[in-house]
């Protein structure tokens, strides 16, 4: 619980101090701009709303690792959805109307999130699982995101340290497999989610891993 907040609110707070410029610039997401991934957040905090307020009467089938599920190619930006995100995000207009709507609702899924029971079973995209698993996934959500905001934006803060480690950790176990000791959190989330090619000298580092590289999370 304390790890999401941490992650979430220092995006919100990287995305609030950011000047109206930058929303223009691109951001990590293929296709989309700073002003796109900032309306996906926004739709990220509903998603979080709507599902702590879904509670589930079964079973988990899912956990914080397995409620990922690993797509065979990296997001073009020509998805449907995707392409929608960059209509809603241009009705804006303005950058500041970006900003007051992420605080907004983002300060409500904030709350819910430590308002919520960790064993509460809560149900979204027909899976259930623990809202603390459910919250934990979220953390890996969030510090990509976080780096997804700041890839062209070189004097912007870095996600939490605790968010990149737990992050790392998590996609570890979605991978199989560790990283090597030399990646740091930040490159090994780049490079496993395919947001950085590796290096010749990294991929020699990574060995049997590389084959299973890039992990593109959905």
């Amino acid at each position: 619980m304390d790890a999401f907040s941490r992650s979430w609110a220092a995006l919100r707070a990287a995305v609030a101090e950011l000047p109206d410029e930058d929303f223009a610039r691109p951001s990590g997401c293929a296709g989309w701009l700073v002003r796109d991934l900032v309306c996906h957040l926004i739709i990220d905090a509903q998603d979080v709303l709507i599902t702590l307020v879904t509670p589930a009467g079964t079973e988990p089938t899912r956990d914080a690792v397995t409620y990922w599920d690993i797509a065979e190619k990296p997001p073009t930006g020509d998805d449907p959805l995707d392409a929608l995100i960059v209509r809603l995000a241009a009705a804006y207009e303005e950058p500041w109307l970006l900003k007051f709507h992420l605080d907004d609702v983002g300060s409500a899924a904030g709350r819910a999130a430590e308002l919520a029971d960790p064993a509460l079973r809560v149900a979204t995209r027909d899976v259930v699982l623990t809202a603390d698993d459910y919250l934990r996934a979220y953390v890996l959500e969030w510090t990509l995101h976080h780096l997804d905001l700041i890839a062209h934006l070189p004097d912007a803060a870095d996600p939490p340290a605790e968010g990149l480690s737990g992050a790392r950790e998590l996609l570890e176990k979605i991978a199989g497999a560790a990283f090597p000791p030399s990646f740091s959190d930040k490159d090994a989330l780049l490079v496993g989610t395919g947001r950085r090619a590796p290096s010749e000298a990294e991929k020699s580092e990574l060995g049997e891993l590389a084959a299973k590289l890039p992990l593109v999370l959905g």
